[in-house]
């Protein structure tokens, strides 16, 4: 069988992914507005304790990161649908502890789970269109990827406030999880297309030189690498595979705020549950919506540049977030804050996969998630032990937009565009692992 790239070559597939990764969204996004706001109220948060508010985060945070290093590996042997079903397996319990928790703990518990979802679910939807797609579709197919998934994520966000307002909010969050973990287990027990053997099939036509057009700047590495070999790779030994490890664990500081300190910081200015829902949900429907445009603009322009320049806007709008004092105020804070993300989220993912190895593309990408992910318990733990310090919410606002634009620096000093047609490997570089 030839396995041609390419989104319209492999539109089943690809749409399958979609449909998937947008289940993802929706299970995490049922967290997003609804528990923050009610953690003292709801479960017993000792009230103003910042840092018990966040462990939930933390716990999210180093289990999805190392789930994600783990199904890379796993992926690559036992291949990407079954990794997927097993994180919605997983997921099934989640609805559950929601409903029953008599303290925070229950819920810190649930996010452990969610973070093993999320790890393994997530992560093939990614690794999935990195196998089926052209080196000049990455930006395209990963803005589609993200636009599905945080879309997920705002639409949850958004109607649960709204449940959450009108109906007994344990149960809302219940039936409306439930539903879509169900869904989706079905989803993908009965239509996700297998791609390992595309991943392998581009290896080899990369082996024997049978491949046309730009040449992929590849990473140099061992044909079969190690777990550790991989890891020490994208972590430290090679300066932009560091650059980018290091960018996407910083991001995931916006995130985190916006999960857990938003919504605790607009109760504290009076805003009511459908009013945080809202602001919360422009943030991610802008941050979706506009990765339809910012992944193919990174396909024309290249990765670098695009990535900086979301950083920068991130850090505008989060440190502008706490000057402000009305709804619409902070709406505009959060559409800034969700455009500069566009910028640099799916851009980050589609340079890992410009360097990256088809043959060990699906671990250096779980190494970057990790990375990536274990930034939301280091964000996380960080502004909640700040606020907690300091007796004041906006400090963790402050943090966040200070690492931002500390994050692009870095970007602009250790970070080669990796895009091959912009930065194409010469004949005397070895364009294979």
């Amino acid at each position: 069988m030839t396995y041609t790239l390419g989104i319209r070559e492999n539109l089943r597939p690809f749409l399958e992914q979609l449909l998937q990764v947008f289940f993802v969204g929706l299970t995490i996004g049922l967290q997003r507005t609804v528990i923050p706001a009610l953690a003292e109220t709801e479960f017993g948060v000792v009230q103003g304790s910042m840092t018990a508010i966040f462990a939930f985060i933390v716990s999210f945070g180093i289990v999805k990161g190392s789930m994600n290093f783990v199904s890379g590996r796993l992926s690559e042997r036992v291949g990407r649908r079954r990794v997927l079903i097993w994180g919605w397996l997983v997921a099934l319990p989640i609805p559950f502890m929601i409903l029953w928790a008599p303290t925070w703990g229950w819920i810190v518990a649930a996010n452990v789970l969610l973070g093993v979802n999320q790890g393994f679910a997530w992560s093939m939807t990614v690794t999935a269109k990195m196998d089926i797609v052209k080196g000049s579709q990455r930006g395209l197919a990963t803005g589609f990827n993200e636009f599905a998934g945080y879309g997920g994520v705002a639409l949850a966000g958004l109607v649960t406030g709204y449940l959450a307002s009108y109906f007994d909010p344990r149960l809302s969050l219940f039936v409306f999880g439930l539903v879509v973990i169900l869904l989706a287990l079905v989803a993908g027990l009965v239509s996700f297309t297998e791609t390992l053997p595309y991943a392998r099939a581009e290896a080899a036509r990369h082996k024997s030189g049978e491949t046309t057009g730009p040449r992929p700047r590849y990473v140099e590495g061992p044909e079969n690498p190690t777990s550790g070999h991989i890891f020490a790779l994208v972590t430290w030994r090679n300066p932009t595979f560091m650059a980018l490890a290091q960018a996407g664990s910083v991001e995931k500081f916006v995130d985190a705020l916006m999960w857990a300190l938003v919504p605790v910081f607009m109760v504290a200015k009076g805003a009511s549950l459908i009013e945080i829902g809202w602001v919360t949900g422009i943030y991610g429907f802008v941050w979706g919506g506009s990765q339809l445009w910012t992944g193919p603009l990174s396909d024309l322009f290249g990765r670098k540049w695009p990535t900086v320049a979301g950083f920068f806007l991130c850090s505008g709008g989060v440190l502008a977030f706490p000057f402000l004092t009305t709804v619409s105020g902070w709406a505009v804070a959060a559409a800034v804050t969700g455009v500069g993300m566009a910028l640099l989220y799916p851009t980050l993912i589609a340079a890992m996969g410009d360097i990256a190895h088809p043959s060990w593309r699906g671990s250096a990408l779980g190494v970057y998630r990790f990375w990536r992910d274990l930034g939301y318990a280091i964000g996380a733990l960080a502004m909640g032990l700040i606020a907690d310090a300091s007796g004041m919410l906006e400090a963790g606002f402050w943090l966040t937009g200070l690492a931002m634009a500390g994050s692009s620096l870095w970007l602009i000093i250790g970070m080669e565009e990796t895009h091959p047609r912009l930065n194409p490997a010469t004949d005397q570089e070895p364009a294979h692992a």
